[in-house]
């Protein structure tokens, strides 16, 4: 057998089992067991997604290049900055997903960093560019990111909406590659996928709804309506990959890091999960007004 195969395997299924560990209850249920009480599902959620800011921040500032100027050394503080406001409000139970106008114009700066990107790429040429772009494409998702599960430390529970989001950008990204395999003629972006094509894109759309049927009928302690969660989740995880790949086209660069042996980066896996973040946190907040 390949060796790259079994390990892309190994780690392949590791990233899957740390995500499933500390986005759901069972991370804490399977400390417990070895040491009662030793650490509550939400430490283990936060420390998960502080470590993939972490690292995503290091990997994006890799591939942009910054220069020897000063933005380079306020990148980490801006986004821990960040991070600390959302931490507060995570820890606080703060995030009642109200129309606030701060939280919207958050969310737009992803749709603008992504028109930038693709239209205005010249501007993410100069390090002021690139602070900007870094902040917001990785500080802002991660950090809206502690907002979608619920947890209550007296009653010990911790909700899944975060699990079932990875799985439903898991399902599309199969889908859509399997329908396109076999039935894709159409080229999405040739330039900067090759591999996207529209059937995949819409056979990944179709089957992805009707696995977010079944989450809708099972999981009905989840919040919103995950039919909708889930075509707005088919319908942007092909961009979140697009985005990623024509920022390591631009900048020359073929993957994101190496920390995941044989799946490159945390960017490379979770480009998807960056935008389909802040678009589905956005549905929250409009669907408290439906």
């Amino acid at each position: 057998m390949d060796k790259n195969l079994i390990q892309r395997t190994i780690s392949g299924l590791v990233y899957v089992a740390v995500i499933f560990l500390c986005a759901t209850p069972f991370g804490a249920q399977l400390l417990d067991s070895v040491s009662p009480g030793l650490v509550q599902q939400q430490y283990l959620y936060y420390g998960l997604i502080s470590l993939l800011l972490l690292v995503g921040t290091w990997e994006c500032m890799k591939i942009m290049k910054f220069g020897d100027g000063y933005e380079k050394w306020i990148v980490f503080p801006l986004v821990l900055f960040i991070f600390y406001v959302f931490s507060k409000r995570y820890f606080q139970h703060g995030f009642y997903f109200d129309f606030r106008l701060s939280e919207i114009l958050a969310i737009s700066l992803t749709l603008i960093a992504v028109i930038t990107l693709f239209k205005f790429s010249n501007e993410l040429y100069i390090d002021s560019g690139k602070l900007i772009f870094t902040v917001i494409y990785v500080a802002l998702p991660f950090s809206f990111a502690l907002g979608l599960p619920k947890y209550s430390s007296m009653e010990n529970t911790f909700s899944l909406e975060v699990i079932f989001l990875f799985i439903l950008i898991w399902s599309s990204d199969t889908f859509a590659y399997l329908v396109g395999k076999f039935f894709g003629k159409h080229k999405m972006a040739p330039k900067i996928s090759p591999k996207k094509t529209w059937e995949g894109y819409i056979g990944g759309v179709v089957l992805t709804l009707v696995l977010s049927y079944f989450v809708e009928q099972y999981q009905p302690q989840l919040r919103g309506n995950w039919m909708v969660v889930g075509f707005l989740i088919a319908a942007f995880a092909p961009l979140g990959d697009l985005v990623e790949s024509q920022l390591k086209r631009n900048f020359g660069v073929k993957d994101s890091g190496n920390i995941i042996p044989g799946h490159g980066g945390v960017l490379d896996r979770l480009d998807s999960f960056l935008i389909c973040v802040p678009v589905v946190y956005l549905y929250f907040i409009l669907e408290k007004f439906i």
